[in-house]
């Protein structure tokens, strides 16, 4: 993989918080937008959800062993290449980083074939230009009832827009009517970026 093609050299540049990845991507995407590495308009934030929240993942720094972790919504940054595969960047996983998009969905994605129908994964596609225009969160989601944190909240202060405080819920919601970018299957993300369907990339 040639160096010129990658948003940024290592995992370890990149700014990261444990379990607030839709902040790490949006940093990740100002990165882009700041340094220029590559055309902003190469990159988009993508949220990975469905209905009822459950979306098993594979090769995640907190799973054990071949098992998936069930998240109720994850984020990664996707890189269309020229003339090359699509590159995934997504600090929680022990892959590669980044990796073309046919290894992630291979190991990491695997196939909704076999998985019952709640935890079938969806995919809210959002150029990065778009997200670091609309995103805004609180960060609310993160604390518990007596206002602690469940999880330690990232250093810099908290991501909002001249419009919003907190829309997090409207990029994770996979109602196509809602929020911004485009919603498809784990099928129509792999036509449209790979050219391979699940089934052909699952074990």
């Amino acid at each position: 993989m040639k160096s010129e093609r990658r948003i940024t050299r290592s995992r370890e540049d990149c700014v990261y918080t444990s379990c607030y990845c839709e902040e790490n991507v949006w940093k990740l995407c100002d990165f882009v937008r700041s340094e220029g590495t590559v055309p902003l308009t190469q990159v988009f934030a993508v949220f990975i959800s469905n209905e009822n929240r459950m979306v098993p993942l594979w090769k995640q720094k907190s799973g054990r062993g071949d098992q998936p972790v069930v998240w109720d919504y994850h984020v990664v940054l996707l890189q269309l290449v020229a003339q090359s595969d699509a590159l995934v960047y997504d600090l929680d996983s022990v892959l590669p980083f980044p990796c073309s998009l046919k290894l992630y969905a291979a190991a990491a994605m695997r196939s909704d074939h076999g998985i019952k129908p709640a935890y079938h994964r969806k995919f809210r596609v959002v150029p990065a230009d778009v997200y670091l225009r609309n995103f805004a969160s609180n960060r609310s989601h993160m604390k518990n009832a007596d206002g602690s944190w469940k999880m330690p909240p990232p250093p810099y202060p908290p991501i909002h827009t001249a419009e919003a405080q907190m829309n997090l819920d409207d990029f994770i919601s996979m109602e196509p009517g809602v929020g911004w970018g485009t919603v498809l299957s784990l099928d129509d993300l792999l036509q449209c970026y790979v050219g391979n369907s699940s089934s052909s990339t699952s074990t």
